[in-house]
């Protein structure tokens, strides 16, 4: 049974989500503020987290910055009860796995942590990869380059592997969101592109200047050896 942290100041939708998630199969604890969050995740990692944009001790994006800096792999799913756009663009920038507008339907919330959750447990471990100064772990979630090593959010794994797996073949938009966001995109839905700006942003380019991921526009993209 997965454990959820569910962060959000908003009582009565904790009670309903948390109602709801545990007929699910889920254990669920909430908190109601930053405060609160931090002293739960240090207390006990959860299997996944579901964390609010606006908390009133301060951002749920602070926190999420946070998060990733003790927490690399830690699934992180954004709610906002605004649903503005930049709102999701930042929340995706600091690395979470996956953006839900408020009100959300219950069974799609559901079926995202499914997705992040079945992503952050494999069914078999993966073997190292490497391609030219590149050194990727996809069990660690662990990228090295000239020995100078950086963690990789669990989208930015995935879709590193995936990329990895076949180098110099383009990949699909929508196999790459499959399996770095484990769900198709929708229309006007940029999550897959965000995921992937952060992911070259860390890993850079190759020391001769080339782009280390290509984006082939309309269709998708592949790693250059």
């Amino acid at each position: 049974m997965s454990e959820l942290l569910l962060i959000d100041d908003d009582q009565e939708l904790c009670e309903l989500l948390g109602s709801w998630l545990t007929q699910e199969g889920f254990t669920v604890r909430a908190c109601h503020d930053g405060e609160s969050a931090r002293q739960a995740l240090a207390d006990q990692a959860p299997a996944a987290v579901v964390l609010d944009v606006m908390l009133p001790d301060g951002s749920g994006l602070e926190l999420l910055k946070q998060l990733r800096s003790e927490h690399a792999e830690l699934p992180v799913l954004m709610l906002s009860a605004r649903g503005e756009p930049l709102d999701r663009i930042l929340g995706l920038e600091l690395g979470a796995d996956d953006y839900l507008a408020k009100p959300c339907d219950p069974r799609e919330l559901t079926a995202r942590l499914r997705a992040v959750l079945r992503r952050s447990h494999p069914a078999a471990p993966s073997t190292q990869l490497e391609i030219g100064d590149l050194v990727f772990s996809p069990i660690r979630g662990v990228v090295s380059i000239d020995q100078r090593e950086m963690s990789l959010t669990l989208s930015e794994s995935r879709i590193l592997e995936a990329l990895l797996r076949q180098p110099g073949e383009p990949l699909d938009k929508q196999a790459l969101a499959q399996i770095g966001l484990g769900r198709k995109l929708t229309l006007y839905d940029r999550s897959l592109d965000m995921h992937v700006s952060n992911l070259r942003k860390k890993i850079g380019p190759h020391a001769d200047g080339r782009p280390r991921i290509v984006a082939l526009r309309s269709r998708g993209y592949y790693y250059c050896l």
